[in-house]
């Protein structure tokens, strides 16, 4: 009888990461070539060597984070050994003794490039900007070079969210709001759907677990009943698809949990009442010659026998996304009343759409995709170059210029033109061209006269009125959203500003020379902090505009009074050194704040006014100290994403307030108006409960009622009852937590 071999840990941890490297070799279907096969083996035997005394939060060899960002690439994206190589090595400048002279040797250039823009930002910032806005803009910077350097941050973003458990609650809260701010909008643009799904549903799972978790067992609660309507709603589509003698897969799946609750939220319904909890999606087998024509006529069988709703009608077929994303997606009324939403795409359609950008490459020879791509970095990179914009700006635009919905529009001579949703005429204007946006006076849109600020639809038709005497001005600012026209408005408005300044710099240094006083860089100095002026530059232009009066302008004066004051502020400063002055105890002790569990004064942000028992973090703000959010507030979402450094661990001192700390909460109501409903609902908060108001109002709509209250409760136990007991009075009445946006 053979003798039981019993392994030490760490021969079975040796043995798991050979097993895993197996793994990803197998993953890897485009990797045939010898050299390809010996890329990936020398880059994982050095990033094998390098992390080799290294731990994750999880207490995981190091190695098998790197493999698995590999193994995402490889699997689920498809990419090729140059980017698994990377993948495999992407933490090795950051976290190890390897630099990219060493990786440029040993793998050449284009491998160092890659993991260069991979690698975090170690230099010190102004505290003022956000290390993640920076990293990220430096990521998206390599763009310009390789869109891969993408794609594998995108792999290593999911694998760190995929075990984000193992990281604290202030941590997690950052990186999972940041997932949701870039990463998730990213992955879509880049038509990686099943990548950004996942990381949707697992920001939510972290952001509002309680949410997460409800919707969760709701699916798996209605799963029985889900699958029985999907095959009772396919079965008649299937007999006709065969009549017709197409060859097609049909597949039933059910909405990301992110996507249901998003929709809850904004239509502010229950689980119940959320209509579309799956879709269908029919899959043809088609060459390309006839993928639009079969697509159509599976269109054109699915509506003969279920009636569509032809509002909710998406043809991405014959205009397709940016991002070369192409599907027919219909709604139509099924059996027992149900909306049920279908999508009609082709084979090759279907595989672009799951692994998007990897996906095109394989069907480079249809110019009309990579060209919606190319056109979509080409205006990235345009951002990119902008010297002026700063990290914080630039990840502000680049979420509303190149995340968001579009609009498609026409020129008078009917070229298509996509842009941005809630783009104005302005926009259209600047995005034909620069010049054209300067001069800019009006449009004509479906041949009526509007103005700069008029949002554009889809369908739409823009001629645009120009004059020569037109000149930009700071309103303009307001009336755009594209990255482009805030860029070249800007840069108009500082050339006009600039011109000004010099008449404003001649008038002072004459005035300068008439006093007799040097006209140098440290009294221009001391003469701009006088008249508060952002810069020298805006001191020019003041004086130009005679925004400062050329009476107040005693330079001598000016300059001694400024000596002297300087000359006791150093006094003031050493007194201080001596005796410090002690500052006053908070006396706001309902909060903790920060690692050390202090006592801090803060302030209750109004945006999501948050009550003892909500989760919650604190921001330090410039000039307003710390304000306290709930983690699930919008603002807080955006805040953590980009200013992460900035944020604060912060609790309450105990789960509920006492009975004489009160805070004021927004509440929306709404339901089917009647006589006296606004009575019993004020007689329950104020006779019922105690529960005092500060502000209250409704309105009526066709028969229906929507109310707003702010009142006055100690924690979200008070609130669950008041909420339970409005709901009592009516089965139509919906109760609804409000954020001021």
């Amino acid at each position: 009888m053979e003798q039981e071999v019993i392994l030490t840990p760490e021969e079975l941890e040796n043995k798991e990461i050979i097993r895993r490297y197996r793994h990803l070799l197998r993953a890897a279907k485009r990797v045939k070539t010898k050299e390809d096969k010996r890329l990936i083996r020398d880059a994982f035997n050095l990033s094998l060597e390098s992390h080799k005394n290294m731990r994750r939060k999880s207490g995981e060899p190091y190695i098998f984070h790197p493999l698995a960002v590999a193994q995402i690439a490889a699997e689920e994206i498809g990419l090729g050994a140059t980017s698994i190589a990377c993948a495999l090595m992407h933490d090795l400048v950051e976290d190890t003794e390897i630099d990219l002279e060493y990786l440029k040797k040993k793998f050449g250039k284009q491998v160092a490039s890659i993991i260069d823009g991979l690698t975090k930002i170690s230099e010190v910032f102004d505290e003022k900007k956000s290390i993640q806005a920076e990293n990220f803009r430096k990521m998206l910077l390599t763009l310009s070079d390789d869109v891969r350097v993408i794609l594998i941050k995108i792999c290593d973003r999911l694998h760190n969210m995929r075990t984000l458990e193992f990281m604290n609650r202030n941590s997690q809260l950052k990186i999972a709001s940041e997932t949701l701010y870039l990463y998730a909008p990213l992955a879509h643009r880049l038509g990686i759907y099943a990548i950004k799904t996942e990381l949707e549903d697992l920001s939510l799972k972290f952001t509002e677990p309680e949410k997460f978790k409800e919707i969760s067992k709701k699916l798996s609660q209605t799963k029985e009943d889900r699958t029985k309507f999907i095959r009772s709603f396919i079965k008649p589509i299937k007999l006709e698809l065969d009549n017709f003698g197409l060859k097609y897969e049909i597949k039933g799946r059910p909405k990301s949990i992110y996507s249901i609750y998003t929709k809850m939220k904004k239509q502010q319904v229950s689980f119940e009442q959320v209509y579309d909890l799956f879709a269908i999606r029919i899959i043809i087998d088609s060459v390309n010659e006839n993928e639009k024509r079969d697509c159509w006529n599976a269109y054109s069988v699915v509506t003969s026998i279920y009636k569509p709703n032809t509002e909710r009608m998406r043809d991405w077929i014959s205009t397709p996304k940016s991002n070369g994303y192409e599907s027919l997606h219909i709604t139509l009324m099924g059996p027992f009343g149900k909306f049920v939403e279908v999508q009609i795409r082709t084979n090759r359609m279907d595989e672009i759409a799951e692994l998007g950008y990897a996906a095109h490459w394989k069907y480079k020879e249809n110019a009309k995709e990579v060209s919606n791509y190319d056109n979509w970095l080409n205006n990235i990179r345009e951002m990119l170059e902008n010297p002026e914009s700063n990290a914080l700006d630039f990840v502000e635009e680049f979420h509303t210029n190149f995340l968001s919905e579009e609009v498609f529009v026409f020129t008078p001579n009917g070229e298509l033109k996509k842009l941005p949703i809630n783009a104005t005429a302005l926009d259209f204007a600047f995005d034909i061209h620069s010049d054209i946006g300067a001069k800019c006076i009006g449009a004509k849109v479906n041949n009526k006269i509007v103005p700069l600020s008029h949002c554009l639809q889809n369908g739409d038709q823009v001629e645009i009125l120009t004059s020569a005497k037109q000149k930009p001005n700071k309103d303009w600012l307001g009336y755009v959203v594209t990255g482009k026209a805030k860029q070249r408005i800007k840069y108009l408005l500082k050339e006009e500003k600039r011109s000004i300044a010099e008449v404003g710099k001649e008038l002072i240094a004459k005035k300068f020379k008439s006093e007799k006083v040097e006209f140098s860089k440290e009294n221009i100095l001391i003469v701009t902090n006088f008249f508060k002026a952002p810069s020298e530059h805006d001191l020019y232009y003041m004086l130009a505009k005679e925004v400062i009066a050329k009476e107040k302008l005693k330079i001598r004066q000016i300059i001694n009074e400024s000596k002297i004051n300087h000359r006791e502020q150093i006094v003031q400063n050493i007194k201080q050194t001596v005796e410090p002055k002690k500052l006053e105890s908070s006396k706001n002790d309902a909060i903790i704040i920060g690692e050390d569990n202090v006592q801090m004064d803060y302030t209750i942000a109004k945006c999501c006014s948050p009550l003892p028992g909500d989760e919650i973090i604190g921001f330090i703000t410039i000039g307003e100290g710390i304000k306290i959010h709930r983690t699930n507030c919008k603002n807080a979402i955006s805040l953590m994403s980009q200013y992460g450094y900035r944020v604060i661990k912060a609790h309450w001192a105990s789960d509920t307030s006492s009975a004489f700390d009160v805070y004021e909460t927004l509440l929306k109501i709404t339901g089917i108006d009647d006589v006296g409903i606004v009575s019993r609902i004020t007689d329950i908060i104020s006779k019922d409960l105690k529960v005092n108001m500060k502000s209250i109002s409704f309105e009526s709509h066709d028969g229906t009622f929507e109310g707003r209250l702010t009142v006055f409760l100690t924690d979200t136990s008070h609130l669950q009852v008041l909420m339970d007991k409005i709901k009592s009075i009516d089965k139509y009445i919906q109760v609804k937590r409000h954020s001021v946006d």
